[in-house]
């Protein structure tokens, strides 16, 4: 079995050939970028909710996402001191440089636990939610601000409180009561 540095190695060496490919930097920076303080899932939030003109669902996703940085960002981070990848030289675009541990991608926690939550009411949305969470997950191995499995990480995260808002949250009923 590879070590975590391996598996980091072995992606990485994949991400060094798709940067700089036409397309790839401005859809991943963009990505990256979208992905902070969750700017795409809120929207995403926002368009279901006067979709379905059900205002419960982006108030919902906006509560989840919040506790979720909370919890990621300002808990599990702490818990974990790993170093983020070293980047030499110009980024073709502007990204804000976190400060916090690299484990796990909060980018990759909150897009895959959005996905979950809006899939919930929109099901045949399921798949795109999930494809946008992908690539705002990987956008961070591209832009070189998170490790792969600091991703991996991440997503497993995010599928977790995924699995677990509409459990405290169910839609049409008060939060945390059944």
């Amino acid at each position: 079995m590879p070590s975590l540095a391996e598996a980091d190695e072995a992606v990485e060496s994949v991400a060094n050939q798709l940067r700089g490919l036409p397309g790839a930097d401005p859809l991943f920076y963009a990505a990256s970028e979208w992905g902070d303080w969750s700017k795409i899932w809120h929207v995403l939030g926002l368009l279901q909710t006067a979709a379905q003109r059900d205002p419960e669902i982006a108030v919902r996703l906006s509560i989840a996402l919040g506790l979720e940085s909370a919890f990621v960002n300002g808990f599990l981070k702490s818990l974990f001191k790993r170093e983020r990848p070293t980047f030499d030289g110009e980024r073709p675009l502007h990204l804000r440089q976190p400060k916090t541990s690299s484990f796990p991608s909060g980018h990759a926690s909150s897009a895959f636990m959005a996905a979950a939550v809006l899939s919930e009411s929109q099901p045949a949305a399921r798949p795109l939610y999930y494809a946008a969470a992908a690539i705002v997950a990987y956008s961070r191995i591209h832009v070189k601000i998170h490790h792969a499995t600091d991703v991996a990480g991440g997503v497993v995260v995010g599928i977790a409180l995924g699995r677990l808002v509409p459990k405290l949250w169910p839609l049409g009923k008060p939060p945390f009561f059944s």
